[in-house]
């Protein structure tokens, strides 16, 4: 039986699978995403959304780990599993527990975020979570959310850094460079992008070391 965290980005797929865990990677996109979730056998065990996220309320901030309690969209509401996650909360007293909303497109601007906020009370966002708790209630596997905040929620993000991923999660460095010729103003700013990203990939690593392989995951035989 296996762990499965699904993920947008290559590199949080490597961390996955360097503990244990089998990586799903939507590489930001919904539909690809719903097709390889799909291709998944009967051996699942648990589930979880894993990666960086962004943040819609005044705290979390930057670097900061979250675990999900619930997952909202405007239509859908998911509980996170009871068991798994109070194993994480009691492994890392200092992460947030929050409600997370899924999205089909980046919350790239502030007002964004905040109306995001107003509409579902989640303190975070990302695009892969609800279609994980999705595809985990409808065949009952235990899902639970551990994510790290990359931009908060006073964050508006640079264009270069919402350019389109390759299938594989990994950025397209030509549409990069392209956006970036397009608009050099933004450059300072996608740096920032680049150092937050990177302490929210401090925070994960951190959290995986305390938690071990798969997460601790309790349903395991």
């Amino acid at each position: 039986m296996k762990v499965v965290a699904v993920v947008g980005l290559s590199r949080e797929a490597r961390l996955a699978k360097r503990f244990g865990m089998t990586p799903v990677i939507s590489g930001a996109n919904p539909e690809l995403l719903t097709q390889r979730l799909k291709e998944l056998g009967p051996d699942v065990c648990g589930m979880v959304s894993f990666g960086l996220a962004g943040g819609l309320a005044p705290l979390p901030e930057v670097g900061d780990a979250l675990i999900g309690t619930h997952v909202v969209t405007e239509n859908e509401h998911y509980a996170c599993d009871p068991g798994w996650s109070k194993i994480l909360r009691t492994k890392l007293p200092d992460a947030h527990s929050v409600v997370m909303a899924g999205v089909e497109e980046p919350a790239q601007h502030i007002g964004a975020k905040k109306d995001l906020f107003r509409l579902t009370g989640a303190h975070a966002v990302d695009m892969e979570s609800h279609i994980a708790a999705r595809y985990a209630a409808a065949h009952g596997i235990p899902f639970v959310v551990l994510r790290a905040i990359s931009d908060d929620s006073r964050r508006t993000l640079p264009p270069a850094a919402l350019e389109p991923l390759s299938p594989n999660g990994k950025p397209r460095m030509f549409a990069i460079f392209r956006s970036i010729l397009r608009e050099p103003d933004q450059f300072g700013e996608l740096l920032r992008t680049g150092r937050e990203a990177g302490a929210a990939f401090k925070s994960l690593l951190r959290c995986l070391r305390v938690l071990g392989p798969s997460l601790g995951c309790p349903y395991i035989h």
